[in-house]
C-alpha cells in the first residue's frame, strides 16, 4: 500500500483513501473506496461523514447508494481539493495505476488504449 502525506496530515488511511478517490474520480461511494484502498468500509463511511459534516463534501442518493463529491460551494473544499491535487500529482504513473486499477467510466467507442 502506498502511503502519502495525506495519511500523516489527516491521521489515517481512510482519510487518504477518501480524498484521493474524490480527486481521481470526481465522485465516489464508500464501498468502492473501501475496495480500491483495502480499508474497512466502516472507517471509510466514518471519514465520509466527517468530511460531509465539515462541508468539504456533499452526498446525493443514487438508488440505495450514497455518492459523495466535492462541495462546489465550499471554500474549504476548494483548498482541500488543491492540497490533494498536489499530493496526487506527485504520485508516479505506476502508483496511480495500483491505487486505481478499475476504470469506472466507459471508454469512447474508437478511442485507443494508451499504456
Amino acid at each position: 500500500m502506498i502511503s502519502t502525506a495525506l495519511q500523516d496530515l489527516f491521521g489515517g488511511r481512510a482519510a487518504e483513501a477518501v480524498l484521493l478517490s474524490l480527486f481521481h474520480y470526481g465522485e465516489s461511494y464508500g464501498r468502492a473506496i473501501s475496495r480500491d484502498f483495502d480499508v474497512s468500509l466502516d472507517a471509510v463511511q466514518r471519514q465520509l461523514n466527517r468530511f460531509e459534516r465539515s462541508g468539504a463534501v456533499v452526498c446525493k442518493r443514487q438508488g440505495r447508494t450514497l455518492v459523495y463529491s466535492w462541495n462546489p460551494k465550499s471554500r474549504v473544499a476548494a483548498r482541500l481539493r488543491d492540497l490533494t491535487g498536489v499530493i496526487y500529482d506527485g504520485l508516479g504513473m505506476e502508483a496511480k495505476q495500483s491505487l486505481f486499477p478499475e476504470r469506472r467510466q466507459p471508454r469512447a467507442k474508437d478511442k485507443p488504449v494508451i499504456r
